[in-house]
């Protein structure tokens, strides 16, 4: 069983679009800048992925969540060659903090705000006259839940096309909460390296068409074989390592695979100690060294791009199947002891001919989920 993905939009920090954002990763381009609108004096950590399309340097705007969300589908839909009329395509989108900073700047500073305006089925009605139109909020795996929802409906035949995004822009309150809970200040997002001393927020959104089966003739980026997802609520921060080898071995189930059969790993890589240890000892017994497939990161470069993250790396894994390129992690230069027997992918990009990918997406409380994507031959 596998579904097509025959569409395609993106942008974070460092582009915009898919291949402009898959591009800047395989030149090792970060987006890590000074925060542009929180006061400086506020915060330990003075530093994030964000983007740059502010009208006015310096001056915050609401909305900017729904607007990435709407040009990602809108790069998507054209990529598909599909309409943008999706009254009868159902829209799921995954998210962490939805519209929150739009709020923010409602309360504290008297931004204009319609309470439709927090909700993205508003914009995807009046856009596309979405009317089946679904928001996850589950933390960082959102995009993956929303993408095995996707299968579902189509499986069930309540749909032959979905289209399943991810959006998210940094809110002040949630990059204070991170701030204040961190124990040490990261200068930079940098996962399994020795010196990662935990997580900076990134921005931006994703979008892929997904249908049962491409029409003839018409580009497929690549074949989604499997999600698999679970919620161990073991810990409400902390990984739980057996919760998410269960996971794993739940998708390579469902994608009638073995280990050994998968060529590339998109890491979820979030940079906190706890969460690249884990992630890394539950990948080494499942990847014993020597071999193994090659593993990157792409967080080391967007920052961590929250709910959209999942779907993110499975934007950029479809872009690495078919080019046969993996993106390095950034500024790793001593791995931590876990990942020592891993085949990261270090300095600069690797070339290698590619078939399945497996795609990590971790959340808080243990909601985790993973894919496992085929490339398009």
């Amino acid at each position: 069983m596998s579904w097509d993905i025959t569409g395609m939009g993106a942008l974070a920090c460092v582009g915009g679009t898919p291949a402009g954002i898959f591009d800047s990763l395989c030149a090792g381009r970060g987006g890590l800048g000074p925060l542009q609108v929180f006061d400086h004096e506020k915060y330990r950590a003075r530093q994030a992925y964000e983007i740059h399309d502010r009208a006015r340097p310096g001056v915050d705007e609401p909305g900017r969540a729904t607007r990435w969300l709407l040009a990602a589908i809108d790069q998507a839909l054209a990529d598909a060659g599909h309409s943008e009329d999706l009254a009868e395509v159902p829209v799921l989108v995954g998210t962490t903090l939805q519209e929150q900073r739009s709020a923010e700047l409602w309360w504290r500073e008297g931004a204009p705000l319609e309470p439709d305006a927090l909700h993205f089925g508003t914009a995807l009605r009046e856009r596309y006259g979405a009317t089946r139109t679904y928001t996850f909020a589950n933390a960082c795996a959102a995009t993956l839940y929303a993408l095995a929802m996707g299968t579902d409906l189509i499986e069930l035949g309540e749909a032959d096309t979905v289209v399943v995004a991810g959006t998210d822009a940094i809110g002040e309150s949630a990059f204070g909460t991170l701030d204040r809970v961190q124990n040490d200040v990261p200068e930079a997002l940098r996962p399994f390296d020795r010196s990662h001393r935990g997580m900076l927020m990134g921005e931006g959104a994703v979008a892929v068409v997904l249908t049962r089966e491409a029409a003839p003739g018409r580009r497929v980026h690549g074949r989604l074989r499997a999600v698999g997802m679970n919620c161990d609520a073991q810990h409400s921060t902390a990984p739980d390592p057996e919760g998410i080898a269960r996971v794993l071995r739940e998708t390579h189930r469902r994608a009638e695979i073995d280990p050994a059969d998968i060529d590339l790993v998109l890491l979820h890589g979030s940079g906190t100690p706890k969460n690249d240890s884990t992630e890394a000892a539950v990948l080494s017994r499942m990847f014993p060294a020597p071999g193994g497939p090659l593993m990157t990161a792409i967080k080391s470069m967007t920052g961590h791009t929250l709910g959209g993250s999942g779907l993110l790396s499975l934007a950029m894994g479809a872009l690495a199947l078919q080019r046969g390129q993996v993106p390095p992690v950034l500024g790793l230069t001593d791995p931590i002891e876990e990942a020592a027997g891993l085949r990261l992918v270090r300095e600069e990009a690797a070339t290698a001919e590619l078939g399945l990918a497996q795609i990590d997406a971790f959340g808080f409380g243990g909601i985790n989920a993973a894919a496992i994507l085929e490339a398009a031959r």
